[in-house]
């Protein structure tokens, strides 16, 4: 099966692996696991930060932030697209009594002005407080998008102006970092929290790193802890995230032009479905609205002949490139799904 659901599917390199079984372990509950300390402060060294935390997954990462940023009772604001109030489960709500506003964004593109008009802070007794502003970069239901910098820019001056933070959602940050050659302190400097993960282009099996001050990471230790995500030898896992570092960045440029392979074949198919140069970094949406194929019905298709997609939507279809994926297997995808986008747009 050609696995193109996620960049999470991908599984650790032999390379990886002896990383992993020769990693010096501790009890990182108590702060001791040596290859877990050493990850945290290299990853806060290349986004700028004083200090990072690893969490089992970027979800939990987030929850942090947010519940470093926000008080309960108090509200985050992000584009209606957003990771954290899309596939988060309403986590911030339910463990912080966080409440969300949102803004529409085309693709999930960031204009800094769409968060300032809808931001409230100091609501008073009456109303609900803006207190912090999430951005998502790249944006994973926008089809990967890379969140421009200038309106980053703009956005965080502006915003501190009137006292609010910024959280950054950066699980495919290395991909923007990557595309634009844009550096990752420059993108870090801008966010009072950044979560990055290891475990979907960067290909390590788990983990993710909340980077921050030191005194909101001294917090979010504790929060770790509180919400069961404290954990022992974990230093096997951290291993994976040097080697992914190591090893796996430079390489996301070949997930970009696999993607932007398959995005021009289905345009070149049907016009409708995609514009190639919509895709920035490693993800395909498919727009299916012109046809009465849905989503679900052409992974069917897909799966049928060997290559799995995912239907996020009635009329959204999403691949995402990784570095399991071969050139091989592209050339069989940009066979196979034109050739099904053509007879369901004729049908």
């Amino acid at each position: 099966m050609i696995d193109l659901r996620s960049d999470t599917v991908t599984k650790p390199s032999s390379g990886m692996r002896e990383a992993m079984m020769s990693a010096p372990v501790g009890d990182d509950v108590y702060s001791d696991d040596p290859t877990v300390n050493s990850l945290e402060e290299r990853i806060a060294e290349l986004l700028g930060a004083e200090a990072a935390l690893f969490a089992p997954s970027g979800s939990l990462a987030n929850q942090l932030a947010m519940r470093l940023l926000v008080k309960p009772g108090e509200e985050i604001i992000c584009d209606s697209q957003a990771h954290i109030v899309r596939a988060e489960l309403g986590a911030a709500a339910v463990f912080s009594g966080i409440t969300s506003r949102t803004w529409q964004a085309d693709r999930g593109l960031l204009r800094a002005d769409d968060a300032l008009n809808i931001a409230r802070p100091d609501g008073g007794p009456y109303l609900v407080s803006t207190t912090a502003i999430a951005v998502e970069n790249t944006h994973n239901f926008g089809g990967g998008t890379i969140q421009p910098i200038e309106e980053i820019v703009k956005l965080r001056t502006q915003s501190r102006a009137l006292g609010l933070a910024m959280h950054l959602d950066g699980a495919r940050l290395w991909n923007a970092h990557v595309a634009t050659g844009i550096s990752l302190k420059d993108y870090g400097r801008n966010f009072d929290t950044v979560s990055v993960c290891l475990s979907k282009g960067l290909g390590a099996p788990v983990g993710s790193v909340l980077a921050s001050s030191k005194e909101r990471i001294a917090s979010a230790r504790i929060w770790r802890k509180r919400y069961g995500g404290g954990m022992r030898q974990v230093g096997i896992l951290a291993a994976a995230g040097h080697y992914a570092l190591d090893h796996n960045l430079a390489r996301l440029a070949d997930d970009h032009a696999r993607a932007k392979k398959i995005a021009q074949a289905c345009h070149a198919a049907v016009p409708s479905t995609i514009d190639p140069s919509h895709v920035d970094t490693n993800i395909v949406a498919l727009n299916l609205t012109n046809t009465t194929l849905t989503a679900a019905a052409l992974n069917d298709q897909l799966k049928a002949q060997g290559i799995a997609a995912s239907a996020l939507g009635p009329k959204f279809l999403r691949l995402v490139t990784h570095l399991d994926i071969t050139d091989a297997d592209i050339e069989k995808v940009c066979q196979v799904l034109p050739e099904l986008l053509k007879r369901a747009f004729v049908a």
